[in-house]
């Protein structure tokens, strides 16, 4: 399922995927893709391929995300357009079509042995977590519903997220918890987040 999705999604997307980039390259320069390390199935790197939504920070600079985050950038995550290059992803195997979405290397130490669950199954483009809440959630709601996923994991428990994710993209809620450009980060367990 999930090469023939990445597959399709791929044919369907090349033209809107090249207009994206050209946008990128016009209104933000280069590089047009961000690239970043995130723990896959069993806390495994990979390099996740997303279209960039920031400037890069000035002058090195630790400026908040919610600051470099551009009005493409917004739009583009509005309705997940930035995910396209994902299908790239899946397509090498490191993510699913639906699982917990990959989070930083960086939480991997700070999980609760239950919250380690989530690296149980391959990571996903979509999951369980984004159609009931998405970035809104907070970490110990997102966190359940990972695990929920993997417990309960099955073809027909996939396609229905699959089509309640289209529904999710369209109505553009939960895009950021409020403050930030996407979610607060995880703290761990022991500092409220």
């Amino acid at each position: 399922m999930d090469v023939t999705g990445a597959s399709l999604g791929l044919v369907l997307t090349a033209l809107p995927m090249l207009v994206i980039a050209l946008a990128i390259r016009i209104t933000m320069g280069t590089p047009v893709l961000f690239r970043q390390m995130r723990p896959g199935f069993q806390g495994l790197p990979f390099e996740i391929l997303k279209f960039r939504t920031m400037r890069c920070p000035a002058g090195g600079l630790d400026e908040l995300d919610e600051a470099r985050l551009t009005p493409l950038g917004r739009f583009l995550r509005s309705l997940s357009l930035d995910e396209l290059p994902e299908l790239w992803n899946v397509l090498k195997g490191d993510l699913s079509l639906v699982g917990p979405r990959p989070l930083l290397m960086e939480y991997l130490n700070l999980y609760s042995p239950e919250q380690a669950r989530r690296q149980e199954v391959k990571p996903g483009i979509t999951g369980w977590a984004q159609v009931n809440g998405r970035n809104a959630l907070g970490w110990p709601e997102r966190f359940e519903l990972d695990v929920w996923y993997v417990d309960h994991q099955s073809l027909r428990l996939d396609v229905k997220i699959l089509l309640l994710s289209v529904g999710a993209m369209l109505r553009r809620k939960g895009i950021n918890a409020e403050g930030h450009a996407t979610m607060p980060p995880f703290r761990g367990n022991n500092a409220g987040g």
